[in-house]
């Protein structure tokens, strides 16, 4: 499986991961600072500033880039809960 590193800017962490994975689902693991409220209906709390590394994520979907609009996000901002890795970039949280 085809693999790559994805680093956490604001703890300073990078990791090797399974390329498709999603970024909240390593944030989880490596106690990085994105938090998220989808559980609790609070869609948009997961929002993430890409560093480096936009073109190695996957496409915003319909109903991603319709709340990154809601929530008046820049270009460079993605929302962890959906945004699949598909090659290197660096992040950090977009609070």
């Amino acid at each position: 499986m085809a693999k790559a590193k994805l680093t956490f800017a604001d703890i300073g962490v990078t990791v090797t991961v399974p390329m498709g994975t999603r970024i909240i689902e390593v944030s989880e693991k490596v106690g990085a600072g994105i938090t998220y409220g989808c559980r609790e209906s609070d869609c948009g709390t997961c929002l993430t500033e890409i560093v480096t590394g936009m073109e190695n994520l996957s496409e915003a979907s319909v109903l991603e880039q319709a709340t990154l609009a809601e929530k008046k996000a820049g270009s460079n901002m993605r929302l962890a809960c959906q945004t699949l890795v598909l090659g290197d970039a660096t992040i950090k949280p977009g609070y």
